[in-house]
């Protein structure tokens, strides 16, 4: 009897042990707060911590920039999947950090966001923001960051003029505005020096207006005539008064365009007025692969890109220029954005990914979470990756200005009509390119 009694206080007592064993909590999907995996390792092992960042943004799921802001999120979801997927990013002290988000419809307009960045920095307590689609709306943004404290990647913005506002959290991932359309004047003047009388027609709204502007000085510093230099509203259809105003004028070359709906619309409309030009430069609309669906209207135009998959940036190239490489090689993404999207990824898309890439860089290099410490490591950033070199300037006077990226320049060039016989090629510059310039356009 006492043996079997011994026998059940042993059985009872290893019940009430096990019961208190702590079990290992579920990770974190609020963001932000640390969570341990198991019970306190003893030696040399380190305890694993698991944390979940809050990313927070706002798309233009609805409105003008529909089309440019839907890949650009595209680009960043894949990039977080991808994180996660993956395990997270492990840093050495032990903790895990993996990416949610929260984010809502901005509607493309400036009101919305401003209210909704507020809502994200004070309600939702995101970690890390990252910028909506267009400059006009990061720039309404960039002033909520710099308010809460809120570390932001800025993508699909461009104008140069938000970060020379006195803010220290704002880092850019584009090519700056003033530098958007330079390259392709560069590109007409290394085709047909004789060239000399240019239109620049736009859009009025922040990013093409700052592009213009920039584009007019670089102009008439090299010594061409701007023989015309219009912009139009956001909301125009019908460029007829437009195209009347560049036939009097007798431009050789056309410089100018707004965004995707805008752009497709008055290249289209110029090739159906038949207008007498060698030349047609235009932003943003060009590099998106459905500009093909214009037909002979797209042929011969060409567009500055952010990034192109023909601009084959990888570990090799970079360790050419001597420089360190981080994340997918450009085919590498592409690659991985048409798996997920069924669709060749535009610049906005690779936009979309690398700002995740960047903190993601930040983040490894800091071995932190802290805002504070990761911003340190954003200052310090110069690297090359899929979608070029990256590089913030760090001054009073522009800090976070992107100094290290440079844009590639596309032309849709091809046999026959319709889109399947259309292909983009770079053009410019010379030792990117994948096609000799088709000059005068048809």
């Amino acid at each position: 009897m006492k043996r079997i009694f011994s026998t059940l206080l042993l059985v009872i007592v290893s019940l009430v042990l096990s019961a208190c064993t702590p079990a290992q909590p579920a990770a974190d999907q609020t963001g932000g707060e640390e969570q341990t995996s198991g019970e306190e390792t003893t030696g040399e092992e380190m305890e694993m911590k698991e944390v979940t960042l809050t990313i927070g943004f706002t798309a233009s799921t609805s409105g003008k920039y529909n089309v440019e802001s839907t890949r650009q999120i595209n680009g960043l979801n894949l990039w977080m999947n991808q994180v996660n997927d993956a395990g997270g990013i492990h840093l050495e002290d032990g903790t895990v950090v993996k990416f949610t988000s929260k984010f809502y419809d901005d509607e493309s307009t400036t009101e919305r966001v401003q209210e909704l960045y507020t809502r994200l920095a004070t309600e939702d307590n995101a970690d890390f923001l990252i910028s909506p689609y267009s400059s006009g709306l990061t720039d309404a943004s960039a002033v909520i960051a710099e308010q809460y404290g809120k570390v932001m990647i800025t993508t699909g913005a461009a104008s140069d003029s938000t970060y020379q506002k006195g803010y220290t959290l704002v880092y850019q991932t584009y090519t700056p505005a003033s530098r958007y359309l330079t390259g392709a004047l560069d590109l007409l003047a290394a085709t047909d020096s004789s060239v000399k009388k240019i239109a620049i027609v736009h859009e009025t709204d922040k990013f093409s207006t700052d592009v213009a502007t920039a584009l007019n000085a670089f102009a008439e510093s090299l010594g061409y005539e701007v023989v015309l230099f219009e912009g139009y509203a956001s909301e125009t259809t019908d460029f007829a008064p437009f195209i009347n105003k560049i036939q009097e004028a007798a431009p050789d070359a056309i410089f100018g365009g707004g965004h995707f709906q805008d752009g497709s619309t008055f290249a289209k409309q110029l090739a159906e007025k038949e207008v007498p030009v060698k030349f047609v430069a235009l932003l943003v609309a060009p590099p998106e692969p459905t500009f093909a669906e214009l037909g002979d209207a797209a042929l011969g135009i060409v567009g500055p890109s952010q990034w192109e998959p023909l601009a084959n940036f990888n570990a090799d190239a970079a360790a050419s220029t001597g420089m360190s490489f981080f994340g997918p090689s450009s085919k590498e993404f592409a690659d991985m954005y048409m798996k997920a999207y069924s669709e060749e990824p535009s610049y906005h898309a690779a936009g979309g990914f690398v700002a995740g890439l960047l903190l993601q860089k930040a983040i490894e290099d800091a071995q932190s979470t802290d805002p504070a410490v990761v911003k340190t490591a954003l200052d310090a950033i110069d690297v090359i990756t899929f979608f070029g070199h990256m590089k913030f300037d760090t001054s009073a006077e522009n800090h976070g200005l992107q100094i290290g990226h440079s844009m590639v320049y596309i032309q849709w060039q091809g046999e026959g009509t319709g889109a399947e016989a259309l292909a983009k090629q770079v053009v410019w510059p010379a030792e990117g390119a994948s096609a000799e310039t088709l000059f005068p356009i048809p």
